[in-house]
C-alpha cells in the first residue's frame, strides 16, 4: 500500500520519529551482498555526481567508501550526464534486477540513461541522466513544473532549465523503480541541494512510495544577503525569504528549495549555522545535522607527514625565492607561510579580515623588531588575462641561475677531487676559476632587479577595481623590503604543471604553515578539515559550520591547532584583533613548538573521518524509513 501525501503545508510538523530495525547504521557490517535480497535501497542524488563543480562533489566522492560499507551494492548515486566529465570519471555498465528494470523502460521512450560505475574508491554504481538529450520536452516539463508545483521558471535562466529537465528525468525514473520494485522493497532517495530537489517534489507529488531525505548545504539566499549584507544574521529575523528572493532575481529557484525542504520525509543541514538560516529562509526547521567529514590518511608514524611538510616547503622556497630574492633577501628557514583559499567571495571567505590583519601584523613584527617573515598567500580564482611577464621571467631566471651552479658545483666537484687525487689542498681560484666566477656573475646581474616583488602573480583584466588588490593597496601591503609581512595574491587554482608555484593544492598546503579562514558565510568549510587533514594548523570562524561544531564538540581546540575567530558576536575591529594575535602568537613559536602543534593537528584530525561522521547520514536514513513505513501503516 502506498503512503499517505499531506499537502504542500509550510507549519506542517513531521511526524514522530518510530524505529526502523531495517535501517542500516555505519557500524553495521556489510550487508547481504545479494542485489535480490528485501533490503531498503539507497539513492543520493546531486548534480555533481561525476562531475567537479564545488564542494558537492567532495562530499559525495568522500564518503563514497563509508557509505558502500553500509550498504554495500544496495548504494547508487544518481547524476546529470556530463559527456567531458564522464569520459574520465565514469565506466559503463550493464543494471541488474529492478534497475535494468527501470532503466530499460526510460530507455524504451527516448530518455538516455547511462549506468555504470564512478572511478573513486570503492567504485559506486551510479545513474547519470542525460538531461540535455531530454530538452525536446522541456517545455512540457517547465508547464508541469507551474501547473503541479506553482513554479513559473523565466525561458532565459538557463541553470532553472537544466535543474528542471534533470528534476523530471529523476522524478521519471523514481516511477519506473517503484514500478519494477512492486512494493517489494523499500527505496530511499536522499537529495543534496536545490539542484537536485525537484526529484524529491516529483516523489511527493506522484505520491510514489519512497522515504525522502533532502539536505540544504547552503541556502541560496544566504550566501546573496551575506554577499550583500554585513549584518546578515543580526537582521535574520526580519528578512522576508520572498522578496528576497524576488530582489535578487532567484524566485524560481528558491521556490524549488523551499519546495524541497517541505517535501521530503527528513530535512537535513550540514552544521547549526545552517540551521538557523534554512529555518529562517526555508521556513522548516532541520531535522538532523549532518555535518561533513573527510577520508583522512593515516601514516604509521609521525616522522612521515613531517616528511611531507619539509618536501612542499622546499618547493614553497624555490618559488618565494625566485620571487622575491631579485629584489632583496630574507632568512627562508625563519619564514612561514600562511594562506587562505577558496572562491573568489571577498566578504564571505573573510579574505577582507584576513587582508586586514595581516596589515596589523605587519605593525607588530616590525614595532617588535621581531625576526621573522610571513609569506601569506591569497589563492583563490579571479579573471586574469595572463601570468604576469615580470613574475614569470623571474621564475625563469631563477631556474637558469639554479643551472648555472649546478654547473660550476660540478666543475668544483671534479677540480676538487682532481687537487686532492694527487694529495694536495687546492687554492680556491683553482677551485672556483674566473671563467665559473663570471658566468655566476651573470647570471645574478641578469636575474637582479631594482622593482619591488609584485603582489600579484597574473595580469588581472580589472586590476584597478579588484577588492582584493584595493585593500592590499590601501593597507599598503606592497611587498617593501623592511616589512616582515609579504603577500603573494595568486588568482588561479594551483597545478602541479604550474610554472609558478609547481603545486597540486594539497601538497602547497602540507607545505604551508597555516591555513587562515575567518569566513562571514560557511555553512560548513572544507578548508580548514584539509588543513587538519594534511597536519596544518587552522583558524576558522564560528560563523563558518565547522568552527561552530568545533566550539561544541572538540575541547580546547586552540591547544590542538584549531583557532575559532569570534565572528558572531564581536566587533569586526575586535574580530581583526584577535586574529592578528593568533598570527602573531604563532609567528612567535620556534621550530620545535611548530612541529608540537602539527602532531597535535594531525591527531585531531581523526575526530573529523568519516568512519566517525557518518553516523549523523545513518540516523538521517533510519528516520526517513521510520516516517514512510508509519505513514504506510496509516493508509
Amino acid at each position: 500500500m502506498r503512503p499517505v501525501i499531506r499537502p504542500f503545508d509550510p507549519n506542517r510538523t513531521p511526524p514522530p520519529p518510530a524505529r526502523a530495525p531495517s535501517a542500516p547504521s555505519a557500524a553495521a557490517s556489510a550487508p547481504d551482498s545479494s542485489f535480490d535480497g528485501s533490503q531498503p535501497l539507497l539513492f543520493e542524488v546531486a548534480w555533481e555526481v561525476c562531475w567537479q563543480l564545488g564542494g558537492i562533489y567532495t562530499v559525495m566522492r568522500s564518503k563514497a567508501a563509508n557509505m558502500l560499507a553500509a550498504w554495500g551494492n544496495r548504494y547508487f548515486l544518481i547524476g546529470p550526464y556530463n559527456a567531458d566529465t564522464a569520459a574520465v570519471e565514469f565506466e559503463p555498465a550493464e543494471p541488474v534486477g529492478i534497475i535494468a528494470e527501470a532503466v530499460a523502460q526510460l530507455r524504451a521512450v527516448g530518455i538516455r540513461v547511462h549506468y555504470g560505475y564512478w572511478l573513486i574508491g570503492g567504485r559506486p554504481q551510479v545513474i547519470l541522466l542525460d538531461y540535455h538529450a531530454a530538452f525536446d520536452r522541456l517545455g512540457e516539463f517547465k508547464y508541469m513544473l507551474w501547473k503541479d508545483h506553482g513554479i513559473q521558471a523565466p525561458d532565459e535562466d538557463s541553470e532553472v532549465n537544466n535543474v528542471t529537465a534533470f528534476g523530471f528525468l529523476t522524478g521519471l525514473f523514481f516511477q519506473e523503480l517503484c514500478r519494477a520494485a512492486n512494493g517489494r522493497r523499500q527505496i530511499l532517495a536522499h537529495f543534496h541541494e536545490w539542484m537536485s530537489g525537484l526529484g524529491a517534489m516529483r516523489i511527493r507529488f506522484l505520491k510514489l512510495p519512497v522515504a525522502t531525505v533532502f539536505t540544504t548545504h547552503a541556502t541560496l539566499l544566504g550566501r546573496y544577503l551575506c554577499t550583500d549584507n554585513a549584518d546578515f544574521y543580526a537582521k535574520i529575523d526580519h528578512i522576508n525569504p520572498d522578496h528576497a528572493a524576488g530582489h535578487y532575481r532567484i524566485y524560481p529557484r528558491y521556490c524549488i528549495e523551499r519546495g524541497a525542504a517541505h517535501c521530503c520525509d527528513v530535512f537535513t543541514t550540514v552544521s547549526d549555522v545552517t540551521s538557523l538560516e534554512a529555518e529562517k529562509m526555508l521556513q522548516r526547521k532541520p531535522d538532523l545535522i549532518t555535518p561533513n567529514g573527510l577520508n583522512i590518511q593515516k601514516f604509521a608514524a609521525l616522522h612521515e607527514f613531517q616528511n611531507l611538510h619539509k618536501q612542499y616547503k622546499e618547493a614553497i622556497h624555490t618559488f618565494v625565492a625566485g620571487h622575491f630574492f631579485p629584489s632583496y633577501t630574507f632568512d627562508l628557514d625563519r619564514t612561514l607561510y600562511l594562506f587562505i583559499s577558496g572562491r573568489y567571495e571577498y566578504n564571505n571567505k573573510g579574505i577582507n579580515l584576513f587582508i586586514e590583519s595581516l596589515a596589523r601584523l605587519n605593525y607588530w613584527l616590525k614595532s617588535g623588531n621581531i625576526p621573522v617573515t610571513i609569506v601569506a598567500f591569497i589563492v583563490t580564482r579571479a579573471p586574469y588575462k595572463s601570468i604576469n611577464v615580470d613574475v614569470l621571467k623571474s621564475q625563469a631566471m631563477f631556474d637558469e641561475l639554479k643551472l648555472v651552479c649546478e654547473k660550476v658545483s660540478g666543475q668544483m666537484g671534479e677540480n676538487l677531487l682532481s687537487a686532492a687525487s694527487t694529495g694536495r689542498i687546492p687554492d680556491p681560484a683553482e677551485i672556483l676559476p674566473d671563467e665559473a666566477t663570471v658566468q655566476l656573475k651573470r647570471a645574478i646581474h641578469a636575474w637582479r632587479t631594482w622593482k619591488q616583488p609584485s603582489i600579484v602573480t597574473h595580469d588581472l583584466w580589472d586590476d584597478a577595481r579588484d577588492s582584493v588588490l584595493q585593500q592590499l593597496r590601501a593597507c599598503r601591503l606592497f611587498n617593501a623590503k623592511d616589512d616582515p609581512v609579504k603577500v603573494v595574491f595568486h588568482p588561479d587554482f594551483l597545478s602541479a604543471t604550474s610554472p609558478l608555484v609547481g603545486l597540486d593544492y594539497d601538497q602547497f598546503v602540507r607545505g604551508c604553515h597555516m591555513g587562515v579562514f575567518p569566513s562571514y558565510y560557511e555553512p560548513w568549510g572544507y578548508t580548514p578539515m584539509e588543513c587538519l587533514a594534511s597536519g596544518v594548523p587552522a583558524v576558522t570562524s564560528d560563523l563558518a559550520g565547522f568552527g561552530s561544531y568545533v566550539l561544541k564538540n572538540v575541547p580546547d581546540p586552540a591547544n590542538n591547532g584549531l583557532f575559532v575567530v569570534n565572528r558572531r558576536t564581536a566587533t569586526w575591529d575586535q574580530s581583526a584583533h584577535q586574529l592578528t594575535e593568533i598570527l602573531f602568537n604563532f609567528a612567535l613559536k620556534d621550530r620545535r613548538g611548530r612541529v608540537e602543534l602539527r602532531n597535535r593537528v594531525e591527531r585531531l584530525s581523526e575526530y573529523f573521518d568519516w568512519n566517525n561522521m557518518i553516523i549523523h547520514y545513518s540516523q538521517a536514513h533510519r528516520l526517513a524509513l521510520a516516517r514512510a513505513s508509519e505513514a504506510t501503516v496509516q493508509a
